[in-house]
């Protein structure tokens, strides 16, 4: 497996993606939409975010990273924010988010993909990082807890009526 930036070249990866979460998760396939109806444009907002660049309003920079399998399938997603100096992400959104397609839970990607996050995280600087978590997705605070994470605390959302947990990993 690798980490690779957004390309163009992952074209049909991407869209096996998001047929994948439209099929089996479409509240969280969503966010993905804009990448099938432009796709080169998608791309190119992506390495926007990475510099800053024209950022829309109440987002910050953004390195998005997706993790390939040999068959060129990408098999996780993962964001990791270069700071957090916005209300949501300083609550619930954190510096590092990261997504696995359906298709492929279970085979330990999300852990690859929160440790690429880490090592970007890393290479921006920051010492530690916030990642947050549905605390009732056991599966995701386990990925967190594998990876370090220090459960700062659980609380109720303002944002989504779930409890959310907060954990800090140093990087």
């Amino acid at each position: 497996m690798e980490v690779r930036q957004p390309s163009e070249e992952f074209e049909g990866a991407f869209r096996a993606l998001v047929d994948d979460y439209l099929s089996h998760d479409p509240e969280n396939g969503e966010s993905y939409i804009e990448g099938i109806k432009n796709f080169s444009a998608y791309v190119r907002r992506l390495k926007l975010d990475e510099e800053g660049v024209d950022m829309p309003e109440g987002l910050v920079a953004c390195t998005h990273r997706w993790l390939v399998d040999s068959d060129g399938n990408i098999v996780a997603v993962v964001r990791t924010r270069h700071h957090i100096d916005h209300p949501f992400l300083n609550s619930v959104g954190g510096h590092i988010g990261y997504d696995v397609p359906f298709s492929q839970r279970g085979n330990r990607y999300s852990i690859e993909a929160l440790r690429a996050g880490l090592e970007v995280a890393n290479e921006l600087g920051l010492s530690e990082v916030l990642v947050c978590a549905d605390a009732e997705n056991a599966a995701s605070c386990r990925t967190i807890e594998r990876c370090g994470g220090v459960l700062e605390k659980e609380f109720l959302s303002e944002h989504w009526p779930i409890p959310v947990r907060r954990y800090w990993i140093s990087t």
